[in-house]
């Protein structure tokens, strides 16, 4: 009952936000803009990495239809940028992440992001188009409603084929692919792509999500069963940002006395066992932020239909741009059988669900290596103050072996 209460209260306080927003929301392409890659404010490197002594370097990727991205490279505390020898290894963030911050908000000896540059790999980080450390359209501003006219279909092959095509050309050498959560979406839909695969040498899946009709999280559910991605867009809302004052409020005033907030963070992700509750202050300083309304619907589409397919834009308009009636699969058989995978899903995570897991690997032609920890929520998997023994380690081991199995 208290479960219900609060996803209630929650729904129906965003579906109030969602109103007030309506004013925030305007047009505006007269503020068009192109914000260097490393203005000494908006840069990763000197927000978390560089304080904690690691090398890094901002560097800057135009995608095909303009967007411009955010790649930092990561050496160890005692490595040089420019003499990298171990293999580039690319990080992919999830859903609402502010980018590529999310691999580093824990201690050096917790973040994956840290751990990875410490093993001597050339770390490579990602910021998909709209986060925070990303850098705008090289013509669209912001505020425009084509600034925020993608989902993560567009991620897949737009955002991340661009990052490792640069990376690839940039070190002579394929690459080592990581995605946590929405990232492992956008890896699974790209490495379907022959193109990107062949630039690819193994893929490392934290909660891994192509097919999303079973997840379990009660407050995601709710949301799905009232249509609220299409009241959305029906009233003209293009962008969610999560780190408007609006919504900061918000946020706020549930937590203060009418809602626990570990129990909200429950009803979206499902239980999580291990990461470190005195650092949910600073996680929140840095998360979450915005994604697309568009997404959003993408991803409602995918829970509500069962699907792996590109953008459902209805009868009529699907016939225009794909020539049939309903989207196109991303066929997971095409992720070529030689591509060595590694994935790490958990019991209690209620995005990644176990039946929906079984789902993508009766799918694919290979036989991914699989770490199941039971006590695991979603946010574990990128959090948890035990991941370097729980996690870490056997992923390290599966990229060191060349993606042979680290038990092998």
């Amino acid at each position: 009952m208290r479960r219900s209460l609060s996803s209630s209260l929650v729904v129906g306080a965003i579906f109030a936000l969602l109103l007030r927003e309506i004013s925030a929301v305007k047009t505006d392409v007269s503020n068009l803009r192109r914000r260097s890659p490393d203005d000494g404010t908006r840069s990763l490197c000197s927000h978390l990495i560089r304080p904690n002594g690691y090398p890094c370097t901002e560097h800057t990727v135009q995608t095909k239809d303009g967007y411009l991205l955010a790649l930092q490279r990561v050496s160890s505390r005692n490595g040089n940028l420019r003499v990298q020898c171990g293999p580039p290894v690319l990080l992919v963030h999830g859903l609402f992440m502010q980018g590529g911050d999310a691999w580093f908000l824990d201690s050096t000896e917790e973040s994956l992001g840290f751990i990875l540059a410490d093993h001597g790999f050339d770390v490579w980080v990602a910021n998909v188009r709209g986060t925070h450390w990303s850098h705008g359209h090289v013509t669209l501003s912001e505020k425009s409603k084509g600034f925020w006219d993608w989902s993560w279909q567009d991620l897949a092959l737009y955002d991340l084929a661009e990052m490792i095509c640069f990376i690839n050309l940039k070190t002579s050498s394929k690459i080592f692919l990581v995605g946590h959560s929405q990232g492992t979406i956008v890896s699974l839909a790209a490495l379907t792509q022959p193109d990107v695969v062949e630039m690819v040498e193994a893929a490392a899946l934290l909660s891994p999500i192509s097919y999303l009709d079973h997840i379990t999280a009660p407050l995601v559910r709710r949301m799905v069963s009232m249509h609220l991605d299409q009241m959305v867009l029906a009233l003209g809302i293009h962008q969610l940002n999560f780190r408007s004052n609006v919504l900061i409020d918000l946020i706020d005033s549930l937590c203060d006395g009418h809602l626990d907030c570990n129990d909200l963070l429950t009803a979206i992700t499902g239980k999580n066992c291990c990461f470190n509750n005195s650092r949910v202050d600073f996680y929140l300083e840095n998360e979450p932020h915005p994604s697309s309304a568009k997404n959003i619907h993408h991803l409602f589409q995918m829970i509500r239909q069962g699907t792996f397919s590109q953008y459902d834009y209805g009868f009529f308009k699907n016939l225009r741009l794909y020539g049939q009636t309903k989207p196109p699969a991303f066929d997971l058989t095409r992720i070529p059988k030689s591509l060595p995978l590694w994935m790490s899903y958990g019991g209690n995570d209620a995005l990644a669900d176990v039946i929906d897991v079984q789902h993508t690997l009766n799918e694919l032609q290979s036989t991914p290596e699989l770490v199941y920890l039971e006590n695991y929520g979603h946010m574990d998997f990128i959090l948890s103050i035990n991941g370097k023994e729980d996690l870490y380690k056997s992923l390290i081991g599966f990229f060191r072996s060349g993606g042979k199995s680290s038990s092998s």
